[in-house]
């Protein structure tokens, strides 16, 4: 449980760092496509950076409920791995689908001059692994009281955020969702298929 007690106080030494810091650590922070490959250390710093003290308070209890499952399963090493390339791949499809949305007009993609900050990506992985590796652990996903299979409240919580960010922009970066969640849907069905060909009669 350390690597997860981990990543919680790194989460919340820089947000009340940016809290005394001002917008301008924001600015350095933040993932923004038209400047990311210039300053690359954005696709790191953005994943442990957040706004307000409700964004960062769900973003960690859905990591302590994610992460503390996926550590149990995998270990330390390849929780850090689900986690940190997960938020790369989510910071990676919030600039690509940036980037195509400015090509089409499709304003809805994203654009270049938008930024993305928040551990979602990430803990979208972990939740994508975990859905993979225990597709029947049942959960209850508020505000529907009964319980229900993981990977459909997974599945529901990310439709519900990307139209609630593409039809009322609410401002969710649902693309850095998607990424992170693809990423860990795959580490899990690789995780899970390398375990069963471990124990394979033969």
């Amino acid at each position: 449980m350390e690597s997860l007690y981990a990543i919680i106080l790194i989460n919340f030494v820089i947000f009340i760092g940016v809290k005394i810091a001002g917008g301008q650590a924001l600015d350095i922070l933040a993932l923004a496509p038209y400047e990311a490959w210039t300053h690359p250390w954005q696709f790191l710093t953005s994943m442990f950076t957040h706004a307000s003290f409700m964004h960062i308070l769900f973003n960690m209890w859905a990591l302590y409920f994610f992460g503390s499952s996926i550590l149990q399963i995998l270990g330390a090493k390849r929780f850090w791995l689900v986690y940190l390339a997960g938020g790369l791949a989510g910071g990676l499809a919030f600039v690509g689908l940036a980037y195509l949305g400015d090509a089409t007009g499709m304003n809805w993609l994203g654009r270049s001059y938008s930024a993305a900050i928040g551990a979602s990506g990430a803990i979208f992985a972990l939740g994508g692994a975990l859905a993979v590796l225990r597709p029947n652990l049942r959960v209850v996903f508020f505000p529907i009281p009964a319980p229900m299979p993981l990977w459909i409240a997974i599945i529901g919580s990310f439709t519900i955020f990307t139209l609630l960010s593409i039809f009322t922009g609410m401002g969710v970066a649902w693309q850095a969702h998607l990424g992170g969640l693809a990423f860990g849907a795959l580490a899990g069905w690789f995780y899970k298929r390398r375990s069963f060909n471990r124990y394979r009669w033969n």
